[in-house]
């Protein structure tokens, strides 16, 4: 199975990496955005920023620390109609070999998640927009939109009213 290039796709290689920290700013293009709309169901996204750190802590074990920011549009849940968005989010994760996990886990901060590391490269970009896509609205709502409620007297009774109603029914 051939690997799919990512649509932000930033690749820093492991042996760029030395003892001190590795940091680099990076925007997606146009294009990018585009591709990423499409992935996370967005009307658009008109900016994808990030800055990223990423350090050694031994010789197998990476920590990556971003701050990103993005603009975005969604529909509306209720009218469809497109919303405006935009967010500022931090996150941390921690690569390293997958038997690493549970030694490296235990002391790291709490919201750091675990990547294991099976190539020579980390894909900073594909991170940043991960992030971003937990980070987004999961029901975006127009500040119009409005749901009408309505009640009824059925919702009203119990719901072993209308089955006792169909048991009289049946035994007539």
């Amino acid at each position: 199975m051939a690997d799919t290039i990512p649509e932000f796709c930033r690749v820093v290689p492991l042996a760029r990496l030395g003892s001190a920290p590795f940091r680099q700013q990076i925007e997606a293009t146009t294009s990018e955005r585009e591709k990423l709309s499409r992935r996370f169901d967005l009307l658009a996204l008109d900016r994808l920023t990030a800055t990223v750190e990423l350090s050694r802590q031994g010789d197998d074990v990476i920590v990556l620390e971003a701050a990103f920011e993005a603009k975005f549009v969604q529909s509306c849940v209720v009218t469809l109609e497109p919303v405006e968005g935009a967010v500022s989010d931090r996150f941390t994760l921690v690569y390293g070999p997958a038997e690493a996990e549970q030694r490296e886990m235990g002391s790291q901060q709490a919201e750091a998640a675990f990547e294991p590391l099976n190539r020579d490269v980390i894909d900073i970009g594909e991170a940043v927009a991960q992030e971003l896509s937990l980070s987004l609205p999961v029901f975006p709502r127009h500040p119009d939109a409005k749901i009408e409620a309505r009640t009824s007297v059925e919702s009203t009774r119990s719901p072993f009213g209308s089955l006792a109603r169909l048991k009289q029914r049946m035994e007539c």
